[in-house]
């Protein structure tokens, strides 16, 4: 695993501290197919709810929307929070220039894909709260109106 640099961004940092203990599919945590499933109900939950309530919901850890390692965001399509399952002080922050330890701008690259291709999976690196350590991470994401759906789950 590559060393924690020096210059990696404080936010990313911050938003890994408040992640719930994690693992990878074969060590028991969430699959793809969780993923999926998970997104797609959150997807539909916001349909069905309204903004405001699936939100409030989503970021208020509601069990409905955590699974092992796997919970939720939602993103405006400019990058900005409205939904974090795992750390609520993410919601209101715009991340559209937050990148991981290899300089991808993982956000922005969701947003894009989100506008381009509606669902998608992605790849990028992230801080394991459990170990400390970066990891490979995938997120899967659904377009939904103005916003994107994403799940993630250590590979």
């Amino acid at each position: 695993m590559s060393k924690l640099a020096p210059a990696f961004c404080l936010s990313l940092i911050l938003a890994a501290s408040a992640l719930p203990p994690v693992g990878n599919a074969a060590e028991g945590g969430a699959t793809r197919a969780d993923a999926e499933t998970m997104v797609r109900k959150g997807a539909a939950y916001i349909k069905s709810a309204g903004d405001a309530k699936a939100y409030a919901d989503i970021t208020g850890k509601t069990p409905q929307f955590i699974l092992h390692d796997l919970y939720l965001v939602v993103y405006k399509l400019d990058g900005t929070v409205v939904a974090h399952g795992a750390n609520p002080k993410m919601v209101g922050k715009n991340l559209i220039e937050l990148k991981d330890i290899d300089g991808k701008a993982f956000v922005k690259e969701r947003v894009d894909l989100a506008r381009s291709k509606g669902s998608f999976w992605q790849e990028y690196k992230f801080t394991n709260p459990e170990n400390k350590k970066i990891e490979p991470k995938a997120m899967y994401c659904e377009k939904l109106n103005e916003t994107v759906v994403c799940g993630g789950i250590y590979l």
